[in-house]
């Protein structure tokens, strides 16, 4: 029975549905110079769908509509907002770029993308959880490799998609054993069936096979070899947004999915994700110190904070669940701030690499304040969301008793502040060859000037006045106890 109650709870995925028509049916005819108003109906609408779900489609008490396909909750719903900000804010960082930015179908994979990643934060059945999860990569696969006259585009688009078939493969058979020894998909009904004739052995089993595909997703080593290869080629916005959306929607299927179906099996799934998390963490900083392109060292540093958020999951507790939460909330805006202020400086320079930004402080004082905030943030310094993010995810794991993982996360984390103080220096310390830096300003266009201006204030919001953002954090990790 279709009822209002089933009508919010996927009320955003028909307004998204509704901006990609829009922008199939206009796009068309708008002259060339015209097509990137593409962006601003995408980014528009975006803004004014999550406006309506928080009038209209707020959840009360959990409820599974759809037939049990749907679990209509605040974990879901927060993180479904979540998403939408950063399609939103990828929408204007997409606008001037040379080639994606004047094509709809550009902007029509990203909404498509984004239902997926909707579904997947909301998903209590084993069936919706898969579909959602290839409907948000099967758009992904071709964003990633959408500058067919780029070979370093197209590699990325081809090993993504390479890479992403196995893992989903995998994870797949994994599901379908699950079914097996549960014969059921919702998620609830395989918890049941689980507790009562589940062994550790077989749970330690299928969640392995469940943790490659997942893990693909959050790129946590070892899993994490498509990263720095895909972020490198694909176009900047794109892999802005694999970094931040795509690996938090990866979160929510993890929260949702071991803490509802494997509550039983904690003690063999939470070593499992130890040993990534500590993997992820140390592999992903230590790679990132060599590096000299500053999108690949973005790729190792995204696997390192897949580490991270992991200690939150590990520690499966409410407190455990919130700082995932938030975490990916301060995440998300720090990441996509940093690969939004790389696009704006290679729109304009064509380069990528760290030494290229030596002066950036001069030839744009706000640009460089940005990358300040952005990178500090990532680094995990106060007064910044990352930092804050960072100490909910280690006292998680101190309450837990993985005092240990945090030890790891703390000695990673110093290790990341090299790094991040290294690109820093760059821009502030050194100068351009001739001392010319007032001769050749990176100036911002109005989308994005718009896009990192927010996506800064965020990031400062989320460091000094993170009370709301937190409780509802809190609110969604109810849903899962």
């Amino acid at each position: 029975m279709f009822t209002t109650e089933t009508f919010a709870s996927i009320l955003p995925e028909i307004l998204i549905l509704t901006i990609g028509l829009l922008v199939l049916i206009i796009e068309p005819f708008w002259k060339d110079e015209q097509k990137r108003n593409a962006g601003w109906l995408t980014a528009g609408g975006l803004l004014i769908a999550v406006a309506i779900s928080l009038l209209f489609a707020r959840p009360g008490a959990p409820v599974e509509t759809l037939g049990g396909m749907i679990r209509f909750d605040w974990l879901g719903f927060f993180l479904k907002m979540l998403f939408m900000f950063a399609a939103a804010a990828t929408a204007l960082l997409m606008m001037d770029h040379e080639q994606a930015g004047k094509r709809g179908e550009s902007y029509l994979m990203l909404l498509a993308s984004l239902i997926g990643m909707n579904l997947m934060a909301s998903s209590a059945d084993l069936v919706m959880l898969y579909l959602s999860i290839e409907t948000a990569s099967i758009p992904l696969y071709i964003l990633s490799g959408f500058l067919v006259n780029d070979e370093r585009s197209t590699e990325a688009g081809f090993k993504y998609l390479l890479y992403g078939a196995i893992s989903s493969t995998v994870m797949l058979y994994g599901f379908s054993l699950l079914f097996g020894f549960s014969g059921a998909t919702d998620l609830y009904e395989i918890a049941a069936a689980l507790t009562s004739g589940g062994t550790p052995l077989l749970a330690f089993g299928v969640v392995t096979l469940i943790v490659v595909g997942l893990g693909f997703k959050i790129s946590a080593v070892p899993f994490h070899f498509w990263a720095p290869d895909v972020y490198q080629g694909a176009p900047t916005p794109v892999a802005g947004y694999l970094s931040t959306a795509s690996k938090a929607a990866g979160f929510a299927v993890i929260l949702r999915l071991f803490f509802i179906a494997f509550p039983e099996f904690s003690q063999s799934w939470t070593v499992i994700l130890a040993v990534f998390a500590a993997a992820s963490m140390t592999v992903g900083n230590l790679l990132a110190l060599p590096q000299t392109n500053i999108k690949r060292l973005l790729a190792y540093s995204s696997i390192s904070h897949a580490g991270y958020a992991l200690i939150g999951v590990i520690a499966f507790s409410q407190l455990g669940a919130a700082s995932v939460v938030f975490y990916l909330t301060a995440y998300i805006a720090t990441n996509l701030l940093a690969f939004g202020i790389v696009m704006a400086f290679s729109r304009i320079t064509g380069l990528e690499e760290i030494t290229d930004y030596a002066g950036l402080s001069r030839r744009n004082p706000l640009l460089g304040l940005m990358m300040l905030a952005a990178f500090l943030s990532l680094a995990g310094m106060p007064p910044f969301g990352g930092f804050v993010a960072k100490v909910f995810v280690f006292a998680a794991g101190v309450q837990a008793n993985y005092t240990w993982l945090v030890v790891v996360g703390i000695i990673n984390s110093i290790i990341g502040v090299y790094y991040y103080l290294n690109v820093l220096k760059f821009v502030y310390l050194y100068r351009l060859p001739g001392e010319d830096e007032e001769k050749r300003p990176v100036p911002l266009t109005q989308p994005y000037m718009i896009a990192l201006a927010v996506l800064a204030l965020g990031v400062i919001i989320l460091g000094t006045l993170f009370g709301p953002f937190y409780a509802w954090s809190n609110a969604g990790a109810l849903n899962l106890f």
